[in-house]
Parts: C-alpha cells; sequence; structure tokens
C-alpha cells in the first residue's frame, strides 16, 4: 500500500476548506468499507467545522451493516443556489455515478472528490485512488491523520471495521501488507476492538442465509476443467429466503476452497430484466477485468456488476468471457 503524498493531503485539505456543505456518498448495496469510510470522512467533515449528510441508496441488507442504516438517506437535502454553490460531493469506495443507485435529488453539476481503492476507478484532479490499498478505510485514516491529528475512539472502530470487512478480516493481505498492519495497530490503539469487530461481522446471521446458502451450494456446477463454479439466484429464491440478505462472503470462501478451482461466479436475477453478479478469484485471474467487460468493476480478486438480461442469458455470456482465460 502507498502512502499519500503531501501534495495530495493538501488537496483535499484545500477542497475542504473552500466548501461549506458535503454530500458524502458511497456505492448501492453497500459493504463495511462504503459505510465504515463514509463514516470515518463524516466525522473528518465535522472536526473541519463543516456540515454534511450521508447519502446511500442501499440496500442495508448485510448483518454487519444495517444498524447504521438510519444514519443515511436516498434522498440528498435541497440546497438554495447560493448553498449549492458552496457545496460538494465526496465519493467513498467508488467512482463513477452509475454506482450511486438510486438517489433523489440533484447531484449534478457540484464539485466532486473522489476516495477510493478499487482497480477500475477513474478520477480526476481531485481524486484520492490508490488500487494498491486493500480498502478505502486505509485512506479515510491516512487523510485523518494528516488533516485531523490523532485518531477518536469512535472512529478508530469504524475504520477499523471498514479494513477488517474489505479484507476479509485480513485474510486477503500479503507479504507486501506491513503498513497496512502499521495502520491496524494504530486503530487499536486508538480504541478499536479486533474480538470484537469480528464478532459483529461475523455473527447475528439470520436462519434463512443458512438455507439459501445451502440452495446456491446445491446448484453450483463446475466449468473449464473444474477451474470455475457458477450459481445463481431466481427472484422466487430472494422473495422466498433472501429478504433478510445472503452470506455471499461464506458462499465465495466455501467455493473457492474446492480443489482445482481459480474463479467463481454467482448471478442474482434482481428484477425481470436486470441481473446483478459477482466474482471472486484466487490469484491469477482478474476478475474486475471480466466485469469491466460487462460495465463493472473491482479488485482483481473481487469484483461485480449489474446488467440487462435474465440468468439464462447473462450466465452464458459471463461464462464465455471465463473461458477465454481458463
Amino acid at each position: 500500500m502507498e502512502i499519500i503524498s503531501d501534495n495530495k493531503i493538501q488537496e483535499f485539505s484545500q477542497f475542504v476548506d473552500s466548501h461549506e456543505f458535503f454530500y458524502i456518498i458511497g456505492h448501492k448495496e453497500p459493504d463495511g468499507d462504503a459505510i465504515f469510510s463514509s463514516l470515518g470522512m463524516a466525522d473528518l467533515i465535522e472536526k473541519k467545522g463543516k456540515r454534511y449528510q450521508l447519502l446511500s441508496a442501499g440496500p442495508f441488507k448485510r448483518t454487519e451493516i444495517r444498524q447504521k442504516a438510519d444514519l443515511f438517506s436516498n434522498a440528498a437535502k435541497k440546497l438554495s443556489d447560493e448553498e449549492k454553490s458552496k457545496a460538494a460531493l465526496i465519493v467513498i469506495d467508488c467512482s463513477e455515478e452509475s454506482r450511486f443507485g438510486d438517489i433523489e435529488g440533484d447531484l449534478t453539476n457540484i464539485d466532486t472528490y473522489i476516495i477510493d481503492h478499487h482497480r477500475t476507478s477513474q478520477g480526476g484532479e481531485n481524486s484520492i485512488i490508490d488500487p494498491t490499498s486493500p480498502a478505502t478505510a486505509c485512506l479515510v485514516q491516512q487523510i485523518y491523520e494528516k488533516t485531523i491529528g490523532s485518531i477518536p475512539k469512535n472512529v478508530a472502530e469504524n475504520l477499523f471495521f471498514g479494513l477488517s470487512t474489505d479484507t476479509g478480516y485480513f485474510r486477503f493481505l500479503k507479504e507486501d501488507s506491513a503498513e497496512v498492519f502499521r495502520q491496524a495497530a494504530r486503530l487499536v490503539d486508538a480504541g478499536a476492538n479486533p474480538r470484537k469487530t469480528y464478532d459483529e461481522m461475523t455473527a447475528g446471521k439470520a436462519y434463512s442465509t443458512r438455507k439459501l446458502l445451502g440452495l446456491m451450494l446445491g446448484r453450483a456446477e463446475r466449468k473449464f476443467n473444474n477451474k470455475l463454479i457458477v450459481t445463481y439466484e431466481t427472484m422466487e429464491d430472494t422473495k422466498k429466503l433472501g429478504q433478510e440478505g445472503r452470506d455471499s462472503d461464506a458462499l465465495y470462501s466455501l467455493l473457492l476452497s474446492v480443489d482445482e478451482v481459480e474463479a467463481v461466479l454467482f448471478v442474482r436475477q434482481d428484477t425481470e430484466t436486470t441481473c446483478t453478479a459477482g466474482f471472486r478469484s484466487r490469484d491469477k485471474v482478474d476478475v474486475s477485468a471480466i466485469a469491466a467487460k460487462f460495465g463493472g468493476g473491482g479488485h482483481k480478486n473481487a469484483a461485480g456488476l449489474s446488467m440487462e438480461g435474465k440468468l439464462d442469458k447473462v450466465i452464458p455470456m459471463i461464462c464465455a468471457e471465463f473461458q477465454k482465460i481458463l
């Protein structure tokens, strides 16, 4: 992970100083990193004496973020022309407006700053994007420490949670992650509790998510010399068992542990005409490149997308791209 340059920190500070009100927004179907990094940024903005509104299209189906749903809105506060001239948008954990989801209100023609770590992210002058960072929480932590100073306990807990969720509780980190652990240690020094965080990440799953997990495991099929495992969820499945969320992380973990498997594809029929797909890979396969072909994005080993179509058409289309590399 790279250390954010002093020039970039100064650029961000000047951006904040030159505005009075901030919309803070992450991607739709938020994960722990998007939500808890946004909360860390909100505290930074407040410490700067500025006003803000947290935005998210949701849904907050993941157990670990559900308790934070009331802090976010899917409707942007209406501002007067004068207020809007002094307002700005801080985008957390994504860079594409299409990933915001359905947000009521006008967020166009507003100064924007992007903070993200996804490999497929695009940013201009006003951005801090580092694909070598394992979580956006790591970037927010650096910005906070260099602009505000010591991190209070509540912010340390939020940022540690964001880091933990995006690293699979540090399982996805490699030998080049010493700086990540140094940052994590500072968060623990500030009051973050690793055991409590792990319990909050893994406990409280609804019984229906276990049943849904069993259903998707039962449907799993191996393809391309057993290198890819594919499974799916129908709208009927969602209606019957998926209303309280799903444990996709457990699904990916179980399937990636299978001998010879290099990647996993999970596709869900969201509406009559749209699907959401999730990708995971062990090491060599760059699933972000495959997701990008269909308008999605993410990391080398974890990515996703939303696209038009039905399961019987979408799955073969995506599998065709996997076949080219597997």
